[in-house]
């Protein structure tokens, strides 16, 4: 082991690191580096000097099964085909699973399913394009890995400042005793022609008006948003205004809550405070499968002085096993919800786009949601090779939800102030309410 793979130079380093003892490793390496073929082998030749289990983590179960599982190499072979047969005792192809003879397992996965995690022990795993995966997913893989001594690489190029693959590399670099990361460019690796750079730069410009997806694939650059994201230039001017800051809870201000319901998917609650003309978007929580008694023990523990409390129309569903509605359960509890209205969900997003330019945010108690914030991005069309006009529904769609709702409930929300022009209008000319509200 490995078995027909020989890394190249640039690979050395960090597959030493590994070797060498190290236990958390972070690869920025650019597109075409051979990052998820170096990675598997490595794991391979990892399984054979340890039993246990190894997880090889995708932000999507389809994403491993197209890279890894069924990927080939430009030299058409095949990614799994590292581990040769005689060391396999079985190969499961419907649950992306390689058993091997000495009683080590290698898992695919993706972490769009991370309740498929619980009960489990892996002492090895790499999550590959780690900033778009579930951050529930390493949260708790971590504690596992620490007590049985496991290893954990992140293999990843960038997606922009505002994700848990920049937050995680800034600490990387602070402790390099526990931590070996390193940034490898084509200028780094020269493994690129010139003319396949160029070629690939001319392309992406055409396709995307700028050259900033080339420079975050190829130079590593954290500069570039997600491709597909809703609401990146609203992040960017954020950003540029350092609207994303530490914000001090003013105690004589009520704290708004607006809620996106779930039980077993997760419930998402962003905090406000309204200040003049200012939204200060002050704190987030998130949590799943848990019921309203939970989240009012979390709302009385954050020690708040509460204002209203806002949530979406659906919060009126009778459950099924009881016949009660969970706008009773959570008034039985003392939090007494106004109903936010529900309007069309592209309009909802636009009214984000416009509420915007509104908010600030205190980056640490708000960090869990902004970083959902930021990845919330469109589903991507694999057969027509371009972006529909859906949400990906994500681990990142609940804050999103949530926020959605506080854009189009908060009393100085572009929503309401059109809505109240267009009603004055129509008041004007005697035709009353009723309308429908439709964002440009």
């Amino acid at each position: 082991m490995p078995f027909q793979f020989q890394p190249r130079p640039y690979q050395i380093p960090a597959l030493q690191a590994l070797d060498n003892g190290y236990k958390r490793i972070i690869t920025i390496w650019h597109r075409r580096s051979g990052k998820d073929k170096t990675w598997f082998n490595a794991m391979a030749k990892k399984s054979q000097e340890r039993v246990g289990a190894y997880y090889y983590l995708f932000p999507t179960y389809a994403q491993g099964e197209k890279i890894l599982w069924l990927g080939i190499d430009r030299d058409g072979f095949k990614f799994t085909d590292h581990i040769p047969q005689i060391l396999r005792k079985r190969t499961d192809n419907g649950a992306m699973l390689i058993e091997m003879k000495n009683g080590s397992l290698i898992h695919i996965i993706g972490t769009d399913k991370v309740d498929s995690l619980v009960g489990t022990n892996p002492v090895g795993c790499v999550f590959s394009e780690f900033p778009l995966q579930n951050p529930n997913a390493w949260g708790f893989l971590r504690p596992i890995l620490a007590e049985n001594g496991g290893w954990a690489v992140f293999n990843y190029t960038p997606r922009g400042k505002m994700n848990q693959g920049w937050d995680l590399f800034q600490m990387a670099k602070e402790d390099p005793k526990h931590w070996f990361s390193e940034v490898l460019t084509v200028a780094d690796t020269k493994v690129v022609s010139e003319e396949i750079l160029e070629q690939e730069k001319r392309e992406i410009i055409s396709q995307y008006g700028d050259d900033s997806l080339f420079r975050q694939e190829y130079y590593c650059s954290f500069e570039a948003a997600l491709l597909g994201s809703y609401y990146a230039n609203q992040f960017k001017q954020a950003e540029t205004e350092k609207r994303f800051t530490k914000i001090p809870i003013e105690p004589t201000i009520p704290v708004d809550t607006w809620w996106d319901l779930g039980v077993g998917d997760a419930m998402a609650i962003w905090f406000t405070q309204s200040v003049s003309k200012e939204v200060r978007v002050v704190d987030y929580y998130e949590a799943s499968g848990e019921g309203f008694p939970f989240y009012a023990k979390v709302l009385q523990e954050k020690g708040y002085v509460y204002g209203t409390h806002n949530a979406p129309h659906d919060i009126r569903v009778k459950e099924m096993g009881s016949g009660v509605t969970r706008l009773e359960t959570a008034q039985k509890l003392g939090i007494k919800f106004q109903i936010v209205k529900n309007i069309d969900r592209d309009d909802g997003i636009n009214a984000v786009r416009m509420f915007f330019s509104k908010c600030w945010f205190d980056m640490e108690r708000c960090k869990q949601g902004l970083n959902a914030l930021a990845n919330y991005h469109k589903e991507y069309d694999e057969k027509r090779k371009e972006y529909k006009n859906t949400p990906y529904h994500d681990w990142s769609s609940h804050a999103a939800d949530a926020f959605r709702y506080l854009a189009v409930g908060h009393r100085s929300s572009p929503v309401k102030s059109e809505q109240k022009r267009y009603e004055s209008r129509l008041h004007q000319k005697g035709q009353g309410k009723g309308y429908s509200l439709k964002m440009v």
